[in-house]
């Protein structure tokens, strides 16, 4: 591992990286990107650095024809021309207009089924085609050959939606409340998206003409606000175990500000009450029906839902995690960004807290807040109902001291991690099943890319289960949503999945509110 140091506009920041991508593939996964127009083949000679320190190839003939001697004395690079193998500073010369979107990073690619090129005639004339998960926090978009089953480039960014609340209630309720709310509401993650592909569209050379077809995963009340159907029945309790209609009167319009015109797009109807068709896709990505075990997939978020194979029934069911787990809902919390403390590794009686990016931490993410809250747990700091104990601060390095959980954000990661836990426990109880019984767990969001798993067991996240079978699948749903895109076998598998579903509305069940309880404390399932 090599870390990239960046300088752009009087801002720095930091890349660990593995060799092996170009320096331009590096800056784009960042905040600090480099100007460019031609895909990174070094044609345009627009993504111009600096080395300030460490040990790059000579120029290429591209970099000898587009810079002038003078520039090359001084240090100035192509960086689509430049494959770092080794820690490297850098200052960018012609940065980027700033961007709400980045691309995605080798650890984001989602892992899903391996798919065959679809047949050519099938396509018409149009080459491209777009899979979007369409979080309530966040929107992961990619963007692909359709003809070659190509992955070509992707993006993620903030749904726009979110200066609307951070939840989907409060979303649902200023949309039912007021129609032009409502509008704004859909028009906000309509644009974002838009603003994705023309991000991908402008800097790296695809015609947006070419672009044929769209599939849409989300969870119920974003394809509702979306596509303004359905959305006031989220509301009604009655409706919480019923099918919700997103389907959209039409999307001609959809793009028009954008200048995107020309694609059909698809919105992949979610399951029913708050369990939408993102969860079907992580079924497809992580083939979890597939097993000959038992096995559970959760998918983390501000709407977390939950499936549980029996080995004939899927066992469904959605949790209000609320924004704990994206980076919310707690004074010390932050999304999973520069400044954000991921991962808290113990060492010589204290702790090692690893940061994104450079300089301070500014919070934690959703699992650095796992690793901090077990580390307090286990060091006696707190106790198992949350309570800070006065006097000791166990260990904690200076460095985070300032950003210290309260007692008021314990207790709103409580209330996230008792949602979660009680769900799987209550699902598990339904199918008779206990955490050896599991084959496998699979551990889906943003939230489950830097996870440590003994931490999330310790304080009861996860089933304790033997750790080996616990699989962090990063963003399965965008990698469902993928293979339906490019798949006309996967959309036929997904109608089977819905048959074997079986919808559990936890604020229904008796039982649940006990369960909630008993998991608010940080202990072990």
């Amino acid at each position: 591992m090599a870390r990239l140091l960046i300088s752009s506009e009087g801002m720095r920041t930091a890349l660990d990286f593995t060799p092996g991508q170009s320096l331009r593939s590096l800056l784009d996964l960042t905040d600090s990107r480099v100007r460019s127009g031609c895909r990174g083949s070094g044609a345009c000679g627009l993504c111009r650095v600096r080395i300030e320190e460490g040990i790059v190839e000579g120029p290429t003939k591209n970099e000898l024809h587009l810079l002038s001697p003078e520039e090359l004395g001084r240090g100035v690079r192509l960086a689509c021309q430049i494959v770092p193998r080794e820690d490297l500073r850098i200052t960018i010369v012609n940065p980027a207009p700033k961007s709400n979107w980045r691309s995605l990073g080798p650890e984001e690619i989602p892992k899903g089924p391996v798919i065959a090129p679809s047949p050519k005639k099938a396509l018409g004339h149009k080459r491209y085609g777009v899979a979007v998960d369409l979080g309530t926090t966040h929107i992961s978009l990619s963007f692909w050959n359709m003809a070659d089953a190509v992955r070509l480039s992707g993006r993620f960014g903030l749904n726009q939606q979110i200066h609307y609340g951070s939840d989907v209630m409060t979303r649902l309720v200023s949309a039912h409340r007021s129609m032009e709310d409502a509008d704004a509401i859909s028009r906000a993650a309509r644009d974002s998206i838009g603003d994705a592909l023309l991000d991908i569209c402008s800097r790296e050379g695809y015609d947006p003409v070419q672009i044929g077809h769209m599939m849409i995963v989300g969870n119920t009340a974003m394809l509702s606000l979306l596509t303004g159907r359905g959305f006031e029945l989220l509301l009604r309790p009655e409706y919480w175990t019923r099918e919700i209609d997103c389907e959209p009167v039409g999307t001609d319009d959809w793009f028009a500000s954008r200048s995107l015109h020309h694609m059909t797009v698809e919105i992949v109807q979610p399951l029913a009450g708050f369990v939408g068709s993102d969860l079907l896709a992580g079924l497809i990505a992580t083939e979890l029906a597939e097993s000959h075990r038992p096995a559970l997939l959760i998918d983390f978020g501000t709407n977390s839902e939950i499936a549980l194979w029996d080995g004939r029934v899927l066992w469904v069911t959605s949790a209000a995690g609320g924004p704990a787990f994206e980076g919310g809902d707690a004074r010390c919390a932050i999304p999973a960004g520069p400044g954000a403390v991921y991962r808290i590794d113990e060492q010589d009686g204290g702790i090692d807290a690893r940061v994104i990016g450079i300089g301070e931490a500014k919070g934690f993410c959703g699992s650095g807040m796992v690793d901090l809250v077990a580390y307090l747990v286990r060091t006696g700091n707190v106790d198992r109902i949350g309570n800070c104990v006065p006097g000791s601060n166990g260990g904690v390095p200076g460095e985070i001291r300032h950003i210290m959980p309260e007692k008021k954000d314990i207790d709103a990661f409580q209330r996230a991690k008792a949602a979660i836990a009680s769900g799987v426990k209550f699902l598990m109880d339904g199918a008779r099943l206990q955490a050896m019984d599991l084959g496998k767990v699979c551990v889906c969001g943003v939230f489950g890319r830097y996870l440590n798993v003994r931490n999330a067991q310790d304080i009861g996240l996860l089933p304790p289960c033997p750790s080996d079978r616990v699989e962090l699948m990063g963003n399965a749903a965008l990698g469902g949503c993928e293979a339906l895109l490019l798949s006309s076998e996967m959309r036929d598998r997904v109608s089977l999945l819905r048959k074997k579903c079986r919808l559990v509305n936890l604020s229904q069940a008796p039982e649940f509110e006990g369960l909630f309880l008993e998991n608010l404390y940080l202990q072990p399932m």
